[in-house]
């Protein structure tokens, strides 16, 4: 019972596992792609941080998968993250946002104001 509280304010101790195993091969990555990596993350870690835990770590492993098939085709990462890395990593996050927190809180919202205006009689 004490685990499960203590996970409810810390985290899933699964997740900070998970998250200690990606940052483990981001590491293995060579220089450039690891440096993108970095940067990428840092960039989803402050904008993608919308997204709950289990989320943002599927954020973090697709991109780490990107990343190391770029290194293994030996792709400049340029070719993948284009000429305005913003603009990329800002698609990127989009193709996840129906799953954050805050698109539970606007459906929460849409459905009061629907309660809301059938219980008033007008809509």
């Amino acid at each position: 019972m004490a685990a499960k509280w203590v996970e409810l304010v810390t985290g899933s101790l699964e997740d900070k596992k998970a998250y200690r195993r990606l940052k483990e091969r981001q590491k293995q990555l060579p220089p450039p792609y690891r440096e993108t990596a970095d940067a990428l993350e840092r960039y989803l870690m402050s904008v993608g941080g919308l997204a709950g835990g289990a989320v943002l770590l599927d954020m973090m492993r697709d991109l780490l998968e990107l990343m190391e098939s770029t290194a293994e085709n030996r792709s400049p990462v340029r070719d993948v993250v284009g000429d305005d890395p913003v603009e990329f990593i800002e698609t990127f996050i989009t193709s996840y946002t129906d799953r954050t927190w805050m698109d539970k809180e606007r459906t929460r919202l849409r459905e009061a104001i629907d309660r809301a205006a059938t219980q008033g009689g007008t809509s």
